[in-house]
């Protein structure tokens, strides 16, 4: 006797809705089956805000955040700090930086960090974009934060960078590491202890 399973039109949704991240196989099966079971899941309005978030969001071509024409809404603003660039990996990462209130300059999103593993090269990051910007700018910019991941790629791409850098006349520095707000000694591995004491103030 065969095995019952859903339409072929819900397994291809939930399969689809499986690649999302975050998303796994149970996740998706429900979600799926709320979706057409539910007149309130408003999947006409999802569809249309897919379709036209893709066709209209694209990357800046200055910074590489989201932008809708162009160039983003960051780097048109003359009000922010012009001596200062944060670089981060993902256009994503600018988002808490900006929340925080902490930082008022530009930012360069490098597309991803250097990864042997997964054959990501510095051809493959926006490096040279990032050079490009800071010997055209001479001497306005004073400092290039890295605001880069903590774990080895993320170390290995802040290494290269700074001896990229070397030759500017930028400051290059990295943002500090150590133990989370709220968070406790008993629960920091070695490393994140190591890097608090490191960067204590």
């Amino acid at each position: 006797m065969a095995r019952l399973d859903y339409p072929e039109s819900i397994i291809d949704l939930i399969t689809e809705l499986k690649r999302l991240p975050g998303v796994g196989p149970r996740s998706a099966e429900r979600i799926a089956v709320w979706m057409i079971q539910h007149s309130k899941s408003n999947s006409e309005q999802l569809s249309l805000a897919l379709d036209s978030s893709r066709a209209l969001i694209s990357l800046c071509k200055v910074c590489g955040f989201f932008a809708t024409e162009g160039h983003c809404e960051l780097c048109e603003d003359t009000g922010r700090e012009g001596g200062s660039l944060c670089v981060v990996e993902h256009p994503t990462d600018v988002l808490p930086l900006e929340r925080s209130g902490a930082y008022g300059g530009h930012y360069h999103c490098l597309g991803g960090k250097l990864s042997p593993l997964d054959n990501t090269s510095p051809d493959d990051l926006n490096i040279s974009e990032l050079i490009k910007r800071i010997s055209t700018t001479g001497d306005k910019t004073e400092e290039v934060i890295l605001a880069l991941s903590s774990d080895v790629e993320g170390e290995a791409t802040a290494n290269y960078l700074s001896e990229v850098l070397e030759k500017y006349s930028c400051k290059v520095t990295r943002i500090a590491q150590g133990l989370p707000a709220g968070g406790g000694l008993e629960h920091a591995d070695e490393l994140t202890l190591m890097r608090a004491l490191q960067g204590r103030r």
